[in-house]
């Protein structure tokens, strides 16, 4: 995905700003409809995690850990969906590429192979429809990105 804005930028607004750009609703944050925020800690160890407002108060879920850390080129995060066993986790590696006057953002989520057909991270999809819908999974996410890229750093009027 084309984001108009330098790698640095890029970079920082995807992992700085990611509660302002990834979507909301339940098929993006645990929180669904519920009041809550996504974090990422900017480091090597980091996490990522939502908070999540509930009646009986906050709760904590960590989805990502951060196995590479090198901005502004590419961060990747050991990732676990809320419905993975201890042992089960997949790899999102995100790199950040020099595109003319900005960057090309490319998402790669790699290990679901290692999750049986049956798990719940699949929604009942198998092979090509499952690859089909994680792809278009991030492709809204990122659509969302460029979106939050573009208010973000749009020229005002003198």
């Amino acid at each position: 995905m084309y984001v108009a804005v330098s790698v640095q930028d890029a970079f920082e607004v995807f992992t700085g700003e990611i509660d302002l750009w990834w979507r909301g609703g339940l098929k993006f944050r645990i929180a669904g409809a519920r009041p809550g925020r996504l974090n990422f800690e900017q480091r090597l160890g980091g996490r990522l995690f939502e908070t999540v407002q509930f009646a009986d108060g906050e709760r904590t879920f960590e989805v990502g850990s951060v196995v590479v850390w090198e901005p502004p080129l590419r961060v990747a995060l050991e990732w676990r969906n809320v419905n993975f066993k201890p042992h089960e986790k997949t790899l999102v590696e995100v790199t950040f590429t020099p595109s003319g006057p900005g960057t090309m953002v490319r998402v790669e989520h790699r290990g679901w192979s290692t999750l049986p057909d049956g798990h719940p991270a699949r929604h009942g999809l198998v092979d090509a429809a499952f690859s089909r819908m994680i792809g278009m999974w991030w492709g809204d996410l990122l659509a969302s990105l460029r979106e939050h890229v573009s208010t973000r750093h749009a020229p005002t009027e003198p």
